[in-house]
């Protein structure tokens, strides 16, 4: 059907290239997924979706977001100083935050209540470092339309994750060890490959840091720490901190079962939504920087995206609830209520998502900030009013806040196009 829809194009084809990687490097996390069920309890999970969510909402403003203009110049040499500008700050963020770890640990995990989580704490610098580095090249390559290399850096990263997922829990009664090993090992091991690529990659423009040029650069592009780095910000944590306050105000039994939930029905976004928006970026840059028709290019998208959802969205909302929990066990039958009631969310996040670019190739990144602060601010008042109900009336509320804002998103990207001269 993907072939079908997306046809009679470079850009299919590079979706394609995209696509066949990354179907491999989810399905792996995906069929192993009832195997970790069952070696690990929803509380382990509660405790590595805590620390995923710390790393995650300082890692994505540890470059500054500079990687998102790495694919703007027209010129190589100008996005090699990108790299550079971006790297070097991902390595400040990390050291400052392993000096706060060191600084204050036992007051942050009493803050956040769950002692669990206190080795972990000085990790974080770790999956900062990967986690910043493979962002950094994943945008190189996607400049050098280096898609191959895209698809194999995932299949790399799931099967490191995954092995170590399961010799860990097979092994030993660990708690949340092997998730939490297993993540920091799948992102060293993409961060090694991204880096020993682009030293080998033959190209006609130096790779020397060059800082004349790393400050032209960062001047030219300074809207992205501006705008988009807490835009960015308020966009993470406001997925992220949904686990935090669980574990705070519920239990990290009911944020493990609201992180699988997600685990799972994120990854055909990330697969499809994902591989969209990559050659998405490449195209729309073009167009607009040709003053072409960027809103039949938006609106042809669209339509793509949303025949591929439709159906698996209507059969997911019908049946999921009860396969979910035959796959995965009775002892996670209440993340299997939570997929209904997220069911819409997941929709419109698949059709908003690649094409919200818009908002980087229109250089409105203020625009992404308000809307993000906006959202974050709707989640923490949710969660306040929401401690005194039940965790499922809380993730009711959630549903029609993410509706709503990606709603909002796809709307405002479509105004941002234009029919061109």
């Amino acid at each position: 059907m993907f072939r079908k829809i997306f046809r009679k194009s470079e850009f299919a084809r590079n979706v394609a290239t995209l696509v066949t990687g990354t179907a491999i490097a989810q399905a792996i996390p995906i069929l192993i997924s009832p195997i970790l069920t069952r070696l690990y309890s929803p509380e382990d999970f509660g405790v590595f979706a805590l620390y995923l969510s710390i790393a995650s909402v300082i890692a994505v403003i540890a470059t500054g977001r500079y990687e998102f203009a790495i694919t703007l110049p027209p010129k190589d040499e100008d996005a090699v100083q990108i790299v550079w500008l971006s790297g070097i700050i991902v390595f400040c963020v990390a050291l400052v935050t392993l000096g706060i770890v060191l600084l204050f640990h036992d007051p942050i995990v009493n803050a956040l209540g769950n002692e669990r989580i206190g080795p972990w704490l000085y990790f974080i610098p770790l999956t900062i470092v990967f986690s910043g580095g493979y962002q950094i090249f994943n945008y190189w390559f996607n400049r050098q339309r280096a898609y191959a290399k895209l698809s194999k850096t995932r299949v790399l990263q799931t099967t490191t994750s995954s092995s170590t997922n399961l010799i860990i829990g097979f092994s030993t009664k660990a708690g949340a060890t092997g998730l939490v090993l297993g993540n920091i090992l799948g992102q060293l091991a993409t961060s090694l490959y991204f880096l020993s690529s682009f030293l080998r990659i033959p190209l006609k423009v130096s790779k020397r840091l060059n800082k004349s040029e790393v400050k032209a650069m960062a001047k030219r592009y300074k809207d992205f720490p501006i705008y988009d780095a807490p835009a960015s910000f308020c966009n993470i944590a406001s997925n992220q901190i949904t686990h935090i306050f669980f574990n705070s105000f519920f239990s990290a039994v009911i944020s493990g079962h609201y992180y699988l939930v997600q685990k799972i029905f994120n990854a055909p976004i990330n697969l499809l939504a994902g591989a969209v928006q990559d050659v998405f970026k490449m195209e729309i840059v073009t167009v607009h920087n040709d003053k072409g028709d960027t809103r039949g290019l938006f609106l042809r998208t669209l339509k793509k995206l949303f025949l591929l959802a439709v159906i698996p969205t209507l059969l997911i909302y019908f049946f999921a609830e009860d396969v979910f929990t035959f796959v995965f066990g009775k002892e996670w039958s209440v993340a299997g209520k939570y997929v209904k009631i997220l069911t819409p969310v997941f929709f419109i996040r698949f059709l908003s998502f690649p094409l919200s670019y818009m908002l980087y190739v229109a250089e409105k990144q203020k625009y992404n900030a308000l809307g993000q602060f906006l959202l974050v601010t709707a989640i923490v008042i949710t969660f306040l009013i929401g401690r005194n109900y039940e965790a499922e009336t809380v993730v009711k509320a959630l549903s029609v806040v993410y509706f709503v804002f990606y709603t909002s998103y796809l709307y405002i990207s479509y105004t941002l196009t234009s029919k061109g001269t």
